[in-house]
C-alpha cells in the first residue's frame, strides 16, 4: 500500500488530517516540527502519544524517502544511504564528514540518462526527476544522522560548520545530471537556504555540461559553486566516453561556464576523472591531454580537481598508476593552473566518484 507523505502537506492540510482524527491542533504543529528534523518515522516522535503514532504509522509516512540500507566507511567518517521513493525507485546519498564541515551529496534524479562510460550511476537508465521535497529530504536524512547521539531533540542551528552537528555544505554530485532539472534543484538550493540556513557558497552543482542549464543558473543569478565534470580534453576524446559532447562542445559549454563565474567571481571547479584502458593504457592522463587541458583554462579563475577512476564491476577501465596521475598534475602546476588530486571516500562502500548506483546490487 502507498502510503500519503505527510512531509509533502501544506501546515494547513497537515493540521486538517490531525484534527479529523480527533487530536488538538498543536499536534500537527509537532509532527511538522519532528518532519523538519528528519524524523525517519513516527517511532521517533517521543513527544506524541502511542496509540496517534500507530494510527498514523498505519496509513501514512513522515518523509518522502525512506533509508533501507546504510552503509558505513572503515574510517567512520563517511556514510552511504540507499534510500526508496515512495513509487519504488531508489536514490543514494552521501553524508561526508570532513575539516571543514559536514558535506552531504544529493541525487537530483532517479538514475542518469547521460550515458558516461566510466560511471555506475547510469547503467540502469533514467528513471526520472526528483522533486524539491525528495531531494531536500535527503539533507534531512542526513542531519538524522548527524545528531544521532543525543542530538535529534535539538532544534537545527543555521550556518552549520565543522563544530556542530549540522549539514553545512551541499554538492549535487550524486546520481543524475541536476541541469536536466533544473528547476526542483533551484527550488531545493533555495529551501536549503531559506530553511536551513546554508549559504549560496557553500552549496555546489555539478554538470556534466547541459548549456541552457548552466545559462539558466546565470540567469537565476546566485552566487552557487559551479563544477563542469570534463573528463577530456578535447571534442574527439569526449565523444567516446560521454555521449553528451555529441550535443555540446567544450568550447560552447566552457564559455557558458566562464559567464557564470564571472557574474559572481566564484572559482569554477573543473572535474577530470583519470582513466585508462582495460590493459592498462593512459586515455585521458596523458601528458598531451595534461597540455590540452592547460590550453582550455590558462589564466581563468578555476580550480582542476583530479580524480583517479574508481572502480566499477560493470565498466572496463583502469585507474592510471601513481606516476602518471602526478606527471598529469605537474604539467597543470607547472602552468600555473590551480589543482588538486581528490582524496576519495568511502571507496569501500561504493560512495565514491563514479560508483554510485540506484540498485541495492552494491553490497
Amino acid at each position: 500500500m502507498t502510503k500519503k507523505i505527510l512531509f509533502d502537506l501544506t501546515d494547513p492540510e497537515l493540521e486538517k488530517i490531525i484534527t479529523d482524527m480527533g487530536q488538538p491542533r498543536f499536534r500537527a504543529k509537532q509532527i511538522a516540527d519532528w518532519m523538519r528534523r528528519g524524523a525517519p518515522d513516527f517511532a521517533s516522535m517521543k513527544n506524541i502519544p502511542e496509540k496517534l503514532r500507530n494510527d498514523l504509522d498505519a496509513t501514512m509516512q513522515t518523509l518522502p524517502v525512506r533509508v533501507i540500507k546504510k552503509l558505513k566507511s572503515a574510517d567512520g567518517q563517511t556514510t552511504k544511504f540507499l534510500m526508496e521513493l515512495n513509487d519504488g525507485e531508489r536514490i543514494e546519498c552521501v553524508l561526508m564528514r570532513t575539516s571543514y564541515g559536514n558535506s552531504v551529496c544529493v541525487s537530483s534524479q532517479a538514475g542518469c540518462a547521460m550515458g558516461c562510460k566510466f560511471c555506475a550511476s547510469t547503467l540502469l537508465g533514467l528513471k526520472r526527476n526528483l522533486t524539491v521535497n525528495e531531494i531536500f529530504a535527503q539533507i534531512l536524512v542526513a542531519q538524522w544522522e548527524l545528531r544521532a547521539d543525543n542530538f535529534a531533540d535539538k532544534p537545527i542551528r543555521p550556518n552549520g560548520d565543522a563544530n556542530n552537528n549540522d549539514v553545512s555544505h551541499i554538492v549535487i554530485m550524486g546520481t543524475g545530471e541536476p541541469l536536466q532539472n533544473t528547476q526542483n534543484v533551484i527550488g531545493f538550493i533555495e529551501r536549503a537556504n531559506r530553511d536551513m540556513g546554508i549559504g549560496w557558497r557553500r552549496i555546489t552543482v555539478s554538470t556534466c555540461g547541459i548549456v541552457p542549464g548552466i545559462n539558466e543558473l546565470t540567469g537565476w543569478g546566485r552566487p552557487i559553486n559551479l563544477a563542469i565534470s570534463l573528463h577530456a580534453p578535447n571534442d574527439e576524446l569526449r565523444k567516446k566516453i560521454m555521449p553528451i559532447a555529441n550535443k555540446y562542445s567544450i568550447g560552447e559549454i566552457m564559455d557558458a561556464a566562464w559567464r557564470f563565474t564571472d557574474l559572481h567571481n566564484r572559482q569554477l571547479m573543473i572535474e577530470y576523472i583519470l582513466l585508462g584502458d582495460a590493459d592498462g593504457n593512459l586515455l585521458n592522463a596523458t601528458p598531451e591531454c595534461a597540455e590540452q587541458l592547460v590550453d582550455i583554462v590558462r589564466g581563468k579563475n578555476c580550480m582542476v580537481n583530479l580524480i583517479p577512476w574508481n572502480a566499477v564491476a560493470e565498466r572496463d577501465f583502469t585507474s592510471p598508476s601513481g606516476n602518471a596521475i602526478h606527471r598529469f598534475q605537474d604539467i597543470l602546476i607547472r602552468a600555473g593552473v590551480h589543482t588538486r588530486i581528490r582524496r576519495e571516500r568511502g571507496n569501500d562502500i561504493g560512495s565514491a566518484c563514479g560508483q554510485l548506483r540506484i540498485s541495492e546490487a552494491n553490497k
